[in-house]
């Protein structure tokens, strides 16, 4: 029987330890690469306008993440509001980047710790997904502190656009069992051309070899549900400007062509993406059969492949009641 390897942290005291001193470090905010410095425990907000407590817009029964993720009960999935990074073609901007929305979003610690054991329990998921969470860790682990006296006891996933950083995801050793994060760029140009992420391909890359040092390949049990393990998203865009060819090489050589990979082809130009020519359409066939070449030249067998013929101009809308996402 597969138990996750934050019940031992917390019943050894080790993940109350890393938990106060994540909370420490909100007084000058450095727990993502932002390094903003301002004082979180007071209220002041840097450029994740993200304060103390977290901030939550949505948690629900995912069935659309990968086979292993949401299996046939679905991922209990907590959307995180507000975002380390600026992507002009965000699909979820209506989270991600309208922070004055978001901010009245707020939740109280054990208001969360309630709703994670509702998704286990009473909705029966096969793990909890946090997206989003590079700036909110400090309080998924205060969370967490609170929701395992309460019986939560199934795997943790972090699901990261990539711009995480690598003295945060080294506290996190043995705390999260499966880390989902993006690959989304090979230069740093274009990474603050279009998400504002200064450095993004180091810190990504660093972050990714922490994570793949954690926790390994990807494990399942018998009806292949992901137990522990690293799956790396990649999302094909247009005119090669996810570097997928530099990114893929850099995975299969330097962390292991066994790493999983979820390849993405459901690019649209979402939000500001129509600003831009190069990301103003959807991408070719060409694009799209470069890279799946691409992963068998590299003997990286691991994974899946979204189909072209996937709908991929589905947009969640956030703003509305009755969209998909509900809360439990």
């Amino acid at each position: 029987m597969f138990e996750p390897a934050y019940l031992a942290l917390y019943h050894s005291g080790e993940l109350k330890r890393r938990s106060d001193l994540l909370e420490a470090r909100l007084a000058a905010c450095d727990i993502c690469p932002r390094n903003c410095g301002i004082n979180r425990l007071n209220g002041e907000l840097g450029y994740c306008h993200s304060g103390a407590l977290p901030i939550v817009d949505t948690m629900c029964q995912h069935l659309g993440e990968e086979p292993p993720i949401s299996g046939i009960k679905g991922s209990g999935t907590v959307f995180f509001g507000n975002c380390t990074l600026r992507c002009v073609y965000c699909q979820n901007y209506q989270i991600s980047q309208d922070w004055r929305k978001e901010q009245s979003k707020t939740i109280e610690y054990q208001s969360l710790a309630d709703k994670l054991l509702c998704l286990q329990n009473e909705i029966g998921c096969h793990n909890i997904n946090f997206v989003s969470p590079s700036h909110f860790v400090p309080q998924i682990l205060k969370t967490l502190i609170l929701a395992i006296p309460m019986g939560l006891k199934i795997p943790l996933v972090y699901n990261t656009g990539g711009y995480d950083s690598l003295d945060t995801i080294k506290v996190l050793d043995g705390i999260f069992d499966i880390y989902l994060p993006d690959l989304r760029y090979a230069s740093n140009t274009i990474a603050m051309q279009f998400s504002d992420a200064a450095g993004y391909v180091e810190r990504a890359h660093d972050a990714i070899k922490e994570m793949y040092r954690q926790v390994g390949k990807l494990r399942t049990d018998e009806n292949d549900i992901a137990q522990k393990g690293l799956i790396v998203r990649h999302l094909i865009l247009p005119e090669k400007l996810a570097g997928s060819e530099e990114s893929l090489t850099w995975l299969a050589r330097e962390v292991s062509p066994e790493v999983s990979i979820s390849l993405m082809a459901q690019y649209y130009p979402a939000h500001h993406a129509a600003r831009f020519p190069a990301l103003s359409r959807g991408i070719t066939e060409t694009e799209y059969n470069e890279v799946i070449d691409l992963l068998e030249k590299l003997g990286m067998e691991n994974g899946w492949i979204q189909e072209m013929s996937a709908p991929d101009n589905y947009q969640p809308d956030f703003n509305s009641k009755s969209h998909p996402f509900n809360r439990p």
